[in-house]
């Protein structure tokens, strides 16, 4: 059948072919132009780009003891979360972060969760978390803005089983004098399906152990400095693949693009 130049189907058919070049997300999606690749599954890279996180409660020490593995479901390497350092929950004891720091950014990060109960977490800018937990569907549970903002539990692709965070995020404003103007703003993709859209996140939560600013303020003392990516170590085996960035500059006040 032809379309004439005016006709809807061929304006939507032309649509959702731009839309679906441009805004993929779930698993395995590639870096885009202009990105960066945080993790590739060498160590090479992990030791490249990341270090463990300096905070209060830091018991771990270089070189990186995350270990460099087969992929459990595919070809190629990742990353398992599990530190000797860390074992009991002592989150922030071997937690990693990028040696770069970022401000706004699109950021896909690919997990896995080995066993029963696993728990780890994705940190935007090393303040705020977005949580990987197997078997918790509340906002303390999987893919929620940490104490926030809970998640479509029916997305998680389960146990031994690959899952994807698409994120783009817009770091908190201030004013010249340096006084909060309005929260840091996220839209999110879990494997492939929008659950946020436009959220603004309210605090650093987990105290000083938890990631920047964790300890102003109770976590309400948000400051203006950029902040890597962190990933978590809470002594489970969350592993880790096809982590990339690309940096933004979202001026307008909308991550829902």
């Amino acid at each position: 059948m032809a379309y004439k130049k005016s006709s809807p189907m061929l304006f939507f058919l032309l649509s959702l072919a731009t839309f679906c070049s441009h805004a993929q997300t779930g698993l395995n999606t590639r870096v885009p132009q202009g990105g960066e690749i945080l993790f590739n599954g060498s160590r090479q890279m992990l030791d490249e780009k990341w270090t463990y996180w300096d905070g209060p409660r830091l018991a771990a020490q270089l070189p990186i003891k995350w270990e460099i593995q087969a992929d459990p479901a595919a070809p190629g390497n990742v990353v398992n979360s599990f530190d000797a350092a860390s074992v009991n929950g002592l989150y922030g004891a071997a937690d990693i972060v990028t040696k770069k720091k970022y401000r706004d950014f699109r950021l896909h990060v690919e997990f896995y969760i080995a066993n029963k109960g696993g728990n780890s977490g994705v940190y935007l800018q090393n303040r705020y978390e977005i949580q990987v937990l197997d078997g918790d569907a509340t906002t303390h549970g999987m893919a929620a803005i940490i104490n926030e903002k809970s998640a479509p539990y029916c997305l998680y692709n389960g146990l031994q089983t690959w899952n994807a965070y698409d994120i783009i995020f817009r770091a908190a404003r201030f004013d010249k004098p340096g006084k909060l103007i309005e929260k840091a703003l996220m839209t999110m993709y879990f494997n492939g399906v929008k659950i946020y859209s436009n959220e603004h996140i309210n605090k650093v939560w987990g105290g000083s152990n938890s990631g920047i600013d964790g300890g102003n303020d109770n976590g309400n003392g948000i400051t203006g400095q950029p902040g890597g990516i962190k990933l978590q170590s809470e002594g489970h085996h969350v592993l880790y693949r096809n982590i990339w960035i690309k940096e933004l500059e979202l001026n307008n006040s909308n991550t829902d693009i």
